[in-house]
């Protein structure tokens, strides 16, 4: 199965040329960090860009149930793969920056959303968009968790603020590749339960 995933990845990063926002699948130390404050007690989990399902499993793995998993994809054969893989998730062959038109779930009924979206290679309008409908569907408490290869958070800081939002740094896997960091972001004055953070570095898989 690996193989496929690989092969598909492959032919993804290809033919959808800033859509696929990194040149590997993520590794075990990436994976971990982004899923490592997600479990069953999310409830409802949405993950925008899913790719080959690294995440999906480790989501899986720490408890949170496939029916409870909305997985949303732009590239038609990851999406296809994914349904195949997942067949009790609800997956979505739909770009994320398009979802305002739909009402996937009532307000506030989300627990956890997990984006491998290429935010970087975004327009801040389309970043602006994306959160919106996240934070619409965001319950309180809940949070947003983004990985990037850039140096600091994928979301300007002037989208944060006229969102009311706030982001900060849960760790960098510096043995992915490439190295990347994950950041939380929630609900600027929501966040209490999650408390203080720490940017903590995993230098093994």
């Amino acid at each position: 199965m690996r193989w496929r995933e690989n092969l598909t990845f492959l032919r993804a990063t290809r033919s959808e040329l800033g859509l696929v926002g990194a040149i590997a699948p993520s590794g075990p130390a990436l994976t971990r960090l982004m899923t490592s404050e997600i479990g069953r007690h999310s409830g409802l989990v949405v993950e925008l860009g899913p790719g080959t399902g690294v995440f999906t499993r480790a989501l899986l793995k720490r408890g949170v149930r496939e029916k409870d998993l909305t997985l949303v994809e732009c590239c038609r054969e990851f999406a296809e793969m994914l349904q195949e893989q997942f067949p009790e998730a609800r997956v979505l062959q739909a770009d994320a920056g398009r979802l305002r038109r739909q009402e996937l779930f009532q307000v506030g009924a989300v627990g956890a959303i997990v984006s491998g979206l290429p935010l970087l290679n975004m327009s801040t309008p389309r970043i602006l968009t994306i959160l919106r409908r996240a934070f619409r569907w965001m319950r309180p408490g809940g949070a947003f968790y983004q990985f990037t290869y850039g140096p600091r958070c994928p979301v300007p800081k002037r989208c944060l603020e006229r969102l009311g939002l706030r982001a900060t740094c849960t760790g960098r896997a510096l043995v992915n590749l490439p190295p990347a960091s994950v950041y939380r972001i929630v609900a600027a004055d929501g966040d209490a339960e999650a408390g203080p953070a720490q940017c903590v570095e995993l230098v093994a898989p």
